[in-house]
């Protein structure tokens, strides 16, 4: 079904904000709902930006492409004019009509709006007649050229949803474009412009170059305002924070990103993309100085896939990790916290068949170094199907070495899948075993405590009793109804196993011991527990 063409445009909705702070999307989008009614909603105002004027005497140093002029202070600045002259041509703004169904019986779509304003969103829906009508609108962005037959990149959030896309260019010429293929896990998505013109493209940066400090230049699609240039500088890199993402370092950059930015180029001061204007941390919703772009090399990697086939092949290990804390680090007998926990191995794996274990830590693959578990994850992803990579891994105080044939990914369904709650109760006793040193009471799960405790058959380990409140295990927020599945890598199953494990650690002069545990909840992972003193 395609958008109401008439339809007139409105402000932007804004992602739901974490802890009542924004991390948006920067596209700009119009929503018409029943009966033809449009509602805009924004999150807070946020005027013009303010502008700080100073007098610059002329041109007086030339570094590559880049010029400078010095101010009346001697401070010489860059001058971003022949920069952008040049790459300006190649970088368009997109308006992608979008139509999306309204559940019955459910407005999903109050998830996108401020709590503040979800009355007056509630009243005028009840007041709409009939049954719920799809959401009609137009969703504004930006993105650029990479090839001259037409081949534009922006982000997946712009076209996800979208039955309609046009491009427009500088020079207001328009057209309109298909989409390829998309990609939610990194937000990229790639786009072909119809027609058999030759556009003019722009030439992708290696990010990997780009410091901290350096000068950047963004152009997009601010609010539908068309072309619109913002200069500033990387503020920091490795940002893997943003949105929870798993395959993507966002760089951090402090020119000035706003809705409808997403999708636009970052440029350096050769005139090179090294990565695409995608999301902002703000508590108003406009540009605080604080957004994120995705490097170069990620948006390369997926575009090659999307182009070939239309979607991203990822490889697959078949693990799920976790990053390794200090007191883990520890208790493992290693050195730093550098690598990836394994907490649990997919029976069936790539990583299962080459004889990975639970409570392996991964620390090289192909001789790199690991850094964490998001590391290892866009490693692996990396990899072709089929491929085979050397992992080592830390297992029984020292290095192993496995080779392993990656797999295609899975649904992330079956990878993070989690184990239904139990329903445990708190005040359940059970016969048990008092471990002075952890703080803790243990039993074996015997059928009688199987059901006091509402276990089920599967469930294994050692049942936590009692938790001594003053203990580094209450800290750490064990409650009785937990569980210690294994120690280290070693499956556990009784009372004797845990006070042998303690013993060889204190011999080994350590002050903790690495305990596998799911929660009452379902919830797995790998927490160090202090031994209490005295």
């Amino acid at each position: 079904m395609s958008a109401d063409s008439s339809l007139p445009e409105a402000p932007a909705i804004a992602k739901k904000p974490r802890s009542g702070v924004l991390m948006a999307s920067a596209a700009a989008l119009a929503l018409a709902v029943t009966a033809g009614t449009v509602f805009g909603f924004v999150w807070s105002g946020g005027g013009p930006a303010a502008v700080a004027e100073a007098t610059l005497e002329p041109t007086k140093v030339s570094s590559g492409t880049v010029t400078a002029a010095a101010s009346a202070s001697g401070v010489f600045l860059p001058n971003l004019a022949d920069i952008v002259e040049r790459v300006s041509p190649a970088v368009v703004s997109l308006k992608a009509k979008v139509t999306e169904p309204v559940a019955d019986g459910e407005d999903e779509e109050l998830e996108n709006v401020p709590p503040n304003l979800r009355d007056l969103f509630e009243k005028f829906r009840k007041q709409a007649p009939g049954k719920p009508k799809p959401q009609r609108g137009e969703v504004q962005g930006s993105g650029f050229v990479i090839e001259s037959s037409g081949y534009v990149v922006t982000n997946n959030h712009v076209v996800a949803n979208a039955t309609e896309i046009e491009v427009t260019f500088s020079d207001t010429k328009k057209y309109k474009a298909k989409l390829i293929g998309r990609d939610e896990l990194t937000d990229v998505a790639l786009l072909k412009i119809e027609g058999s013109k030759s556009f003019p493209t722009v030439k992708f940066a290696d990010d990997s170059h780009i410091r901290v400090g350096d000068w950047i230049l963004a152009v997009g699609n601010p609010f539908g305002l068309g072309g619109t240039v913002t200069a500033g500088i990387v503020s920091a890199r490795g940002r893997d924070e943003v949105g929870g993402t798993q395959y993507t370092d966002y760089l951090q950059l402090d020119a000035a990103i706003n809705r409808g930015n997403s999708g636009g180029p970052t440029f350096d001061m050769n005139g090179n993309v090294i990565g695409m204007n995608t999301a902002i941390f703000s508590p108003s919703g406009g540009s605080v100085g604080i957004g994120f772009a995705i490097p170069s090399s990620t948006i390369q990697r997926v575009v090659a896939d999307l182009k070939r086939s239309g979607a991203v092949t990822r490889g697959w290990l078949g693990v799920q990790i976790q990053s390794l804390s200090e007191d883990s680090a520890d208790a493992l007998g290693l050195r730093d916290t550098n690598g990836a926990l394994v907490g649990e191995v997919i029976d069936g794996s790539p990583a299962e068949k080459a004889g990975i274990k639970q409570g392996d830590v991964v620390l090289k693959m192909n001789g790199t170094p690991i850094k964490d578990n998001r590391d290892l994850s866009r490693k692996v992803a990396a990899l072709q199907v089929g491929q085979t990579a050397a992992f080592t891994v830390w297992r029984d105080n020292k290095e192993t070495s496995f080779n392993v044939t990656i797999a295609k990914r899975p649904g992330e369904d079956r990878v993070a899948g989690n184990i239904a709650p139990k329903g445990g109760k708190d005040s359940a006793k059970a016969e048990s075993a008092d471990v002075a040193d952890l703080g803790l009471g243990l039993a074996t799960i015997t059928p009688a405590v199987r059901s006091e405790y509402e276990l089920s058959p599967k469930d294994t380990g050692l049942l936590i009793t009692e938790v001594d409140p003053e203990s580094d295990a209450a800290e750490r927020g064990l409650r009785p109804g937990d569980r210690i599945i294994a120690i280290g890598g070693d499956e556990v199953k009784s009372v004797e196993e845990i006070k042998a494990a303690i013993s060889s650690a204190k011999s080994q002069k350590r002050g903790s011991i690495l305990l596998f545990i799911e929660t009452q909840r379902g919830q797995k992972a790998y927490i160090p527990l202090k031994f209490n003193k005295g």
